[in-house]
């Protein structure tokens, strides 16, 4: 029997086990969900960064969204994939060890420790040239700095522990713990800065009634240069238009518009939030010709005047 046993050692000598596709797949897929878990979480620590500290105007931005509904929605969906993709792969590690070293984990492991590592050093060599180039290095620079370290400095330190075989069941137990938490604390302070969701969602209705307004005030002026007049109703705006909104569509409710005198007139809506509380859509409330859309919360009537001399809307001063 010895002999025997002898001749069948070779064959399972590591990285000489046989790449199936599932082991192609499943290896692939763990990788690219953990690139794209990777990502999104930057971005949303860079978004949450940039709202918190929004005066910084630094140029070390990376990237950085106006919204965290997809970077969420990303890490919610994706870390979880990464997750069980991780615990397929371990469960049949533990039936088939030779499967560890098959040549599609290994590329896909050095890929990544080498991005994971590129990314450190050149995180580190940024902040120290800032700081020798004699910039600014804002709270806001240097959060962001920190994020990517730490972010790419556990990435690495989790798969070249991974690749040497130095993680145990426990430790492998520990690091989804970190990760987790670090997901999930990461959501809670975009909440915390940006804002619920049902919050978001009052913004858009505001964003949307603003539209309207806006929608409603170009028809007004394409009214008063064709008629020389200004309206007297609202039919008679939404009576020159093929297609214009005239009603709240979040309540159903008519917008208002009133005739001031001959050159003036205000239009007006009830909004759920102060606009200057919207921090990813302040450019919606600046329109043409220097219009201030900018409102408070609740019931506000937006004063607009016509140039009757020049024929052009004024601006609102």
């Amino acid at each position: 029997m010895e002999p025997n046993q002898i001749q069948k050692t070779p064959s399972m000598s590591s990285g000489q086990a046989k790449t199936s596709a599932k082991d192609f797949f499943l290896n692939l897929g763990a990788i690219v969900a953990l690139y794209t878990v990777v990502v999104a979480l930057i971005n949303l620590l860079f978004t949450v960064i940039n709202t918190a500290f929004p005066k910084i105007t630094n140029a070390y931005q990376y990237f950085g969204s106006s919204s965290i509904s997809f970077p969420v929605a990303t890490l919610i969906i994706f870390f979880p994939i990464y997750v069980l993709l991780m615990w397929i792969l371990e469960k049949g590690f533990m039936t088939e060890p030779d499967k560890r070293h098959v040549n599609v984990r290994r590329w896909l492991t050095f890929i990544t420790l080498f991005i994971a590592g590129l990314v450190s050093a050149g995180d580190l060599v940024t902040v120290l040239y800032y700081f020798l180039d004699g910039q600014e290095l804002s709270t806001a620079f240097l959060l962001k700095a920190l994020v990517v370290l730490l972010v790419a400095c556990g990435v690495f330190m989790y798969y070249i522990s991974d690749i040497r075989n130095r993680l145990s069941s426990l430790s492998r137990k520990i690091w989804l713990g970190i990760a987790l938490v670090f997901v999930i604390a990461s959501i809670i302070w975009g909440f915390v800065v940006i804002g619920s969701p049902r919050t978001q969602q009052l913004f858009k209705y505001d964003i949307q009634k603003i539209s309207d307004l806006q929608n409603l005030d170009s028809q007004v002026q394409s009214y008063y240069y064709s008629k020389n007049t200004l309206p007297e109703t609202m039919a008679d705006i939404t009576g020159m238009a093929y297609y214009l909104n005239a009603k709240d569509p979040q309540t159903g409710v008519s917008y208002v518009y009133e005739k001031v005198d001959v050159a003036n007139y205000k239009l007006c809506a009830v909004f759920n939030k102060d606009s200057q509380d919207d921090v990813n859509n302040k450019t919606m409330y600046i329109g043409g010709y220097n219009a201030n859309w900018t409102h408070p919360a609740g019931q506000y009537c937006f004063p607009r005047t016509v140039d009757q001399q020049k024929g052009i809307p004024a601006p609102i001063r």
